[in-house]
C-alpha cells in the first residue's frame, strides 16, 4: 500500500483513478479547489481532503506518489485569459515539484504530471510520436509544454523523487464531458451527422488502459520518462456514429456535406459564438493519430489491455445509463 495524494482529485480523470486506488487499497489523499463539490461516486475515498489554501500544512515527508492532475483544460470557445493557462497549468506544477523535492528523501517516491498531447502538436501528421519535436501553438498546449520542462529540469536526476510525464489524448470513460457526450446526443436525438465528407482517424485514451498504466507506474519498475498515452486503434468520426446508432438502435445518418460549406458555417459559428464554430470543427474532423509504442515496451505490453471499441463501448453504455437515470428524475 502507498500514500497517494492526488490534486484536481474531484474531476473526470481524477474521480476514476480514486475508486481505482482504493480498491486496490492505496491511502488516498486529495488536493483540490476549496468548496469544490465531492462527488458522491468518491465519498469516503479520501482518508484526508486539502484545498491549495491549505497546501503548506500537507505533511510532503509522508507522501510516496503525487499524481499532478489538476489544471486548466482547453476553452475551444477561445474565452479565457491566457495567462491564466500559465498561471495554472505551469503556476501549479511548479509549487507541487518545489514542495516535493524538498520533502525529506523516501525511497521509491514518484511524481506523475498528466500533460497532454498537444504539448507537442495541435495538428499531426501521419502519427505522432514521442521523438517528434514539441511545437505548440495555443496557450494550453505551450503551458503543458512549459510544465513538462520545469518538471525535468527539476527533477531528472533526483535520487529522491522518479518523475513521469504523461501525454494522454482525449480521455473518455464513466463521467466524462465533452465531444463524445455532445455526438452522442445527437445521435440519440436522430440528427444528422453533417461531416461525413471529413476523411479523419483519431486516437483515444480509455480510462481503464490509463488505469492500468497508472498502477504499473506506481508499484515501481518502469522506467521515468515521458509516455504518450493511447488506445491501440485509431477510429473515424464516421465509426463512432455508426457504433453509437448501433447501441441506441438507430439508422445511421451520416450526411456528406462539402467541407468548404461546413467550414464556412463553422466560420459564421465564432463571429455568433455558435455551438459549432472553427475549432470544434477541427476538433470534431481532423486526423489526430497517436503512438503508445514506448509506453508499451516500457511496460512489457504487446497491446494495451482494453481494445479501443470495447472501451468505447464502456463508456457509451455510460451515457445511456446517465440519460436513462436523468429522464427517471425528470
Amino acid at each position: 500500500m502507498r500514500l497517494i495524494l492526488l490534486t484536481g482529485a474531484y474531476g473526470f480523470v481524477g474521480t476514476n483513478l480514486s475508486i481505482h486506488l482504493a480498491r486496490a487499497g492505496h491511502e488516498l489523499w486529495a488536493l483540490d479547489l476549496p468548496f469544490t463539490t465531492l462527488p458522491h461516486s468518491v465519498r469516503g475515498v479520501y482518508t484526508r481532503r486539502f484545498d491549495w489554501e491549505e497546501f503548506d500544512t500537507i505533511p510532503w515527508d509522508a507522501i510516496d506518489t503525487v499524481i499532478h492532475l489538476a489544471g486548466k483544460a482547453h476553452d475551444t470557445r477561445n474565452t479565457s485569459d491566457v495567462r491564466s493557462y500559465f498561471d495554472i497549468n505551469v503556476g501549479l506544477t511548479q509549487r507541487v515539484v518545489d514542495r516535493l523535492a524538498a520533502a525529506k528523501c523516501k525511497e521509491g517516491r514518484k511524481f506523475i504530471l498528466f500533460s497532454s498531447v498537444k504539448a507537442v502538436a495541435d495538428h499531426v501528421e501521419g502519427v505522432l510520436t514521442e521523438d517528434a519535436k514539441p511545437n505548440p501553438r495555443t496557450p494550453y498546449g505551450q503551458s503543458k509544454l512549459e510544465a513538462e520542462c520545469y518538471v525535468r529540469e527539476q527533477l531528472s536526476g533526483n535520487v529522491c523523487v522518479e518523475s513521469y510525464v504523461l501525454r494522454p489524448c482525449m480521455i473518455h470513460g464513466p463521467g466524462n464531458k465533452g465531444n463524445l457526450n455532445l455526438l452522442y446526443a445527437a445521435v440519440r436525438w436522430g440528427i444528422p451527422w453533417p461531416l461525413g465528407s471529413f476523411d479523419n482517424r483519431r486516437s483515444f485514451a480509455s480510462i481503464d488502459n490509463l488505469v492500468a498504466v497508472i498502477d504499473r507506474l506506481v508499484a515501481g519498475g518502469v522506467a521515468p520518462g515521458t509516455y504518450q498515452i493511447a488506445d491501440d486503434d485509431a477510429i473515424s468520426t464516421n465509426d463512432l456514429i455508426e457504433i453509437m446508432a448501433e447501441m441506441l438502435g438507430r439508422r445511421t445518418r451520416i450526411w456528406r456535406i462539402s467541407p468548404r460549406l461546413m467550414r464556412r458555417v463553422a466560420r459564421t459559428g465564432d463571429a455568433l459564438y455558435l455551438p459549432l464554430n472553427s475549432e470544434r470543427l477541427e476538433k470534431l474532423t481532423e486526423s489526430y493519430v497517436v503512438s503508445n509504442e514506448r509506453i508499451k515496451r516500457a511496460l512489457g505490453w504487446e497491446r494495451m489491455p482494453i481494445p479501443a471499441y470495447d472501451g468505447l463501448k464502456t463508456t457509451l453504455e455510460n451515457f445511456s445509463t446517465t440519460i436513462v437515470r436523468r429522464d427517471t428524475w425528470a
